[in-house]
């Protein structure tokens, strides 16, 4: 090991080798602290060349390799295992952009680019990048894309699936398949990029990508409303769209308890109610037009909703610092959720016009199952994607609802599949949905996932654990 260890030194150099079991810690374990792993050695290439030559060192090693970017993963996609002798490579170093076309509205950045860094650039050039999402200070684009991340805009801009017109990949054997096209139309054959987002680093490593611009919104109006049911926010969704068309970017869903634990954990936290209700959403609209207007559209809309039933109250932002605050409520909610202890947390999507139906039978299930648990449900209404979290009994032990997390998972992801659902939205798989996932598909797409993984990985090098 010790000249394999030199072999990639003499590749990236001396100081993006990381060998060092107390300086690899923070490489070697997830986000959430759920899984621990030790590397072989963290190597961190500083192009796309570099990134080859260590794929191909690899290869001829039959060494294992565990892709990494800010290390955000929800389900340990990006951890290695315990063994000691699997590989993380940080594509951190990869983060140039390389260019931006303003006129063919796209933006060419290195896997390793900080999301927020990418939309910063895109709003130097007049343009927006609409990928956001709450790790945006820290997640890296390579990771975004292997995982098809998800986020607040998918409403109105897609995931990041739909962000993406071409790839720059390194192959498992070390060969750069360089897919970096600008294009909207190439219908040449299969569609090469689609195979790579979403794969989560199994199939090959993501290096850069062409990635689409917007053009930059000159006015947002934002609004949060109180709800007496996931029934009535659905209707509002249809509501607002109906008056508002796709100015709609964002339309998010957040029972009572999740503003309550904001409050809670957040003490300077003002909520915009003189009382609490059953659910709320935040919505926000954005154009091209003034902000007068848009506001306009969006009071007018809300007005005629209150009148129809749908809307109990809602407060809309008059200011910038105004709708921050707003969208601090959904913001904090994630860090809010790891104050209020551990939970057993899910990432589900069911068709749009089911999210209320759902939502209401899984709850009634689970309360059967474990009385008085305590659900912490938000998400993006607009797309079908919940956040469906299980908190322990107010006063009880969080200790006896995890011993029961495998029950309590499988009540919520039998549910989702039984309205039309999948269990995982846009986390992915990683490690810890790897195993769930057999329940819930056919044999034949676990199959043909299998032979693609066997086409373009024959060794088994990528990722191995994750995903399949």
């Amino acid at each position: 090991m010790t000249q394999l260890i030199e072999q990639f030194k003499a590749i990236v150099g001396n100081a993006a080798v990381i060998t060092d079991p107390q300086e690899a810690a923070s490489y070697a374990t997830d986000w959430r602290k759920r899984y621990f792993g030790k590397p072989l050695a963290v190597v961190k290439p500083a192009s796309t060349a570099e990134v080859a030559a260590v794929m191909k060192l690899c290869a001829q090693t039959r060494t294992a390799v565990v892709p990494q970017g800010g290390n955000t993963s929800l389900c340990g996609g990006a951890t290695p295992d315990a063994a000691g002798r699997q590989l993380v490579l940080n594509l951190s170093r990869l983060n140039r952009i390389r260019a931006v076309d303003a006129v063919n509205n796209t933006l060419t950045a290195e896997a390793g680019c900080v999301l927020a860094s990418l939309q910063q650039a895109a709003a130097g050039a007049d343009r927006l990048f609409p990928l956001s999402l709450a790790a945006e200070g820290s997640c890296e684009i390579g990771g975004n894309l292997s995982t098809n991340a998800g986020g607040t805009a998918v409403l109105r801009y897609g995931n990041a699936r739909d962000l993406v017109l071409g790839l720059e990949v390194v192959l498992p054997d070390g060969q750069i398949w360089d897919g970096l096209r600008g294009l909207r139309k190439d219908n040449t054959g299969y569609d090469l990029k689609h195979l790579f987002v979403g794969a989560e680093g199994t199939l090959g490593i993501i290096t850069a990508a062409v990635l689409k611009l917007y053009p930059r919104p000159r006015a947002r109006a934002t609004a949060l409303v109180a709800l007496a049911s996931p029934y009535k926010a659905l209707q509002l969704l249809s509501h607002i769209q109906g008056a508002c068309g796709d100015r709609v970017t964002a339309f998010e869903l957040m029972s009572a308890l999740c503003l309550a634990i904001v409050a809670k954990h957040y003490p300077a936290t003002r909520l915009p109610f003189a009382k609490a209700y059953a659910q709320y959403v935040l919505l926000e609209l954005a154009d091209t037009s003034n902000a007068q207007s848009l506001e306009a559209a969006l009071q007018g809309a809300l007005a005629d909703a209150s009148e129809r039933g749908l809307a109990l109250d809602a407060v809309v932002a008059a200011s910038e610092a105004q709708a921050q605050a707003l969208w601090a409520l959904r913001e904090n909610l994630p860090e809010a959720q790891v104050r209020e202890g551990q939970q057993v947390k899910h990432d589900v999507s069911v068709p749009i016009s089911r999210i209320a139906e759902y939502i209401c039978a899984t709850d009634a299930e689970l309360q059967r199952v474990f009385p008085g648990v305590r659900m912490i449900t938000f998400g993006h209404l607009g797309d079908g994607n919940l956040h469906y979290n299980i908190a322990h009994p107010q006063g009880g032990d969080a200790g006896a609802l995890m011993e029961r997390a495998g029950e309590l998972s499988r009540v919520v992801h039998d549910s989702a599949v039984r309205f039309g659902g999948s269990i995982s939205a846009e986390h992915g798989l990683g490690q810890y949905k790897r195993d769930e996932i057999l329940r819930y598909k056919s044999p034949l797409e676990m199959d043909l996932m299998r032979r693609i993984k066997a086409a373009l990985d024959p060794q088994g090098i990528m990722n191995p654990g994750k995903v399949l």
